[in-house]
């Protein structure tokens, strides 16, 4: 799961989708991608920006795109970012300014950002500790959500506060060889 800055459409794609399906969707890590996955209901947006300032001017883009559109059609949008933000810090002072923006664009309520990277490092864990990679995707990427699809979701998902738990254990039962040899096959989904 390493993304270089040559890294085509197609790959970007196909790689972004193999880790939709094969970990979000195979290992249950969010019960709730697999009905938008299933009913095409995701925009996969990647962005060409080589900085950070690209990327929010794309982050801004997109967040216009998903309120306005019809959720039948586009309930969520992974923004998926190849050629900027791959050190993870850097993407971590992005979010504080892409949240910013969610503020500003008056969406907070309507609309969040979940974040995703290739060197995801929770608060508190070491870098290698295998429960990151919940949150490590192939590219870094901004997960924009409907809040009204997370009420709906939640509500059909009896105990949806424990699946970070869950996931955390999931991880652990796999651990970094389980992960590598789970990631490597085709996708499930």
């Amino acid at each position: 799961m390493s993304s270089t800055l040559t890294d085509s459409h197609d790959t970007i794609l196909a790689a972004t989708r193999h880790w939709l399906t094969q970990a979000v969707i195979g290992l249950n890590l969010c019960p709730f991608a697999k009905a938008v996955h299933v009913k095409n209901q995701i925009r996969y947006a990647i962005s060409e920006a080589t900085d950070m300032e690209g990327v929010l001017a794309d982050l801004e883009t997109e967040l216009h795109t998903l309120v306005q559109a019809d959720p039948a059609d586009i309930d969520t949008t992974l923004l998926i970012i190849p050629r900027a933000l791959s050190d993870f810090l850097e993407y971590n002072d992005c979010l504080f300014f892409a949240d910013r923006m969610l503020r500003q664009m008056r969406l907070e309520g309507t609309l969040q950002i979940a974040s995703f990277h290739p060197r995801y490092q929770f608060e508190g864990n070491g870098p290698d500790d295998i429960e990151n990679y919940t949150n490590r995707a192939p590219y870094p990427i901004l997960h924009l959500l409907r809040e009204a699809s997370i009420a709906r979701a939640a509500d059909a998902f009896p105990d949806a506060a424990d699946i970070y738990e869950r996931n955390e254990e999931t991880m652990r039962r796999l651990g970094l060889a389980g992960w590598q040899k789970w990631m490597s096959e085709p996708a499930k989904g």
